[in-house]
């Protein structure tokens, strides 16, 4: 695959507040997903295996395990003009953090002016989801666009809950509808569905530099490319086209996965998404060699589970057991484990998440819950049982009844 010497600017600042208690102490880009992943590895995989490989991540808040993990990750050559760099907040225009998304790049322009790139790849840190980009490139290009948009269909009824976006039968865009109550415009041909934005641009980089100088000065702007740069430049009649994330394909795509895309900004979507994955065919099929999701890799055993006796019998069904995991005469269904979770005899954990060194005591039950690293459950412990005990103790229960038990908690 020829290497694209465009470059790309990730916005990973994201504070991510319907996630809390997942974000408290940690950007909405580092929550953990799928057990050993991180929510931003999806996008930094995407542009790796497009053949992208100059990558600024513009970081800001509480972004040090973020920052860790990039730095251990994430190392390519710099010999051959391969980075992927961490660009911290440092308040380089007016002594302020990141104002919106359109800001965060403005404050940044010195990194595109250092690389003097023809085209500038504006991407999300926090979704999930498999892109070939260089396929978007190539439309952008054909298009002759300044901006390009990538869009996901959805059914017009789930309107509301996203920014939706107005094409032509060319795919130009005419319009833009945050959050519309009233019924959107459908995609041409297609009368029952509209077009989602994935809040992922291609700009040209001169379009750029001038749309988010311009608006750094206006008193009156959210400093939002959603809300400001993309309005202002529809209203001056640029050429603005939108990409269809339907017809995007990659090397190794199956039939049953589809083209998946889930913004996990709520307790409720990022439990579901995570639970996906462990369908027999999942739409997101994180075990592709040919589309591989590179992380952090550890240095620990191989999951172990043990014990036989009678009702003490270390099990797992439907789950996800990631390495360094102990199954101790417990049993485990439909679950996702992230590194170094320990459940202990006589344990039933179902439909949860259990994220690194969770130790769940003997005879405990776990259900529909999220429970964050660094927890040592005590034995005879009930979570996800009992919501009222559940909320006296602490946790939070989202509206979909998924109990979260918040990072290092004392139970």
């Amino acid at each position: 695959m020829a290497l694209d010497t465009s470059l790309v600017m990730i916005l990973a600042g994201g504070e991510g507040r319907r996630l809390y208690p997942l974000t408290r102490d940690r950007a909405k880009p580092a929550v953990p997903f799928g057990g050993r992943y991180r929510i931003i590895d999806f996008v930094i995989n995407n542009f790796i295996n497009s053949g992208f490989y100059k990558l600024k991540i513009l970081t800001q808040y509480k972004s040090d395990s973020l920052n860790q993990h990039i730095a251990r990750s994430w190392p390519v050559s710099s010999i051959l003009g391969q980075y992927i760099d961490l660009v911290p907040a440092q308040m380089r225009t007016d002594g302020n953090w990141y104002k919106g998304t359109a800001d965060a790049v403005f404050q940044n322009l010195t990194h595109i002016y250092d690389e003097n790139p023809k085209h500038v790849c504006v991407f999300g840190g926090d979704h999930i989801y498999r892109m070939d980009v260089s396929q978007m490139m190539r439309f952008h290009k054909k298009k002759n666009a300044v901006l390009t948009i990538s869009a996901f269909p959805i059914p017009i009824s789930e309107a509301k809950e996203f920014g939706i976006i107005e094409v032509d039968d060319d795919w130009r865009l005419t319009g833009f509808q945050e959050k519309p109550q009233d019924t959107p415009k459908s995609i041409p041909g297609k009368p029952d569905m509209c077009l989602a934005s994935m809040g992922n641009y291609i700009f040209e980089t001169e379009d750029l530099i001038r749309e988010t100088t311009e608006d750094s000065i206006n008193p009156d702007s959210n400093h939002d490319f959603g809300k400001n740069i993309i309005p202002k430049m529809l209203a001056k009649g640029k050429q603005i086209y939108v990409y269809d994330f339907s017809q995007n394909d990659y090397t190794g795509k199956t039939e049953s996965e589809g083209n998946y895309w889930r913004d996990v900004g709520s307790i409720d979507s990022y439990w579901q998404a995570n639970m996906d994955l462990l369908d027999y065919e999942p739409e997101l099929n994180l075990y592709s060699t040919d589309w591989p999701l590179r992380t952090y890799n550890y240095n620990f055993p191989p999951a172990k589970f043990i014990w036989e006796e009678g009702e003490r019998v270390g099990m797992a069904t439907n789950s996800m057991v990631s390495e360094g995991c102990i199954i101790s005469g417990g049993s485990i269904s439909r679950c996702i484990l992230s590194p170094k979770v320990r459940v202990n005899s006589f344990s039933t954990v179902t439909d949860s998440i259990l994220m690194e060194n969770v130790t769940v005591g003997r005879y405990s039950e776990i259900r529909k819950a999220i429970i964050d690293k660094n927890v040592d459950i005590p034995p005879y412990t009930k979570i996800g049982v009992d919501a009222e005990k559940d909320r006296e103790r602490g946790f939070i229960i989202s509206s979909g009844g998924v109990t979260v038990v918040p990072k290092g908690a004392k139970l």
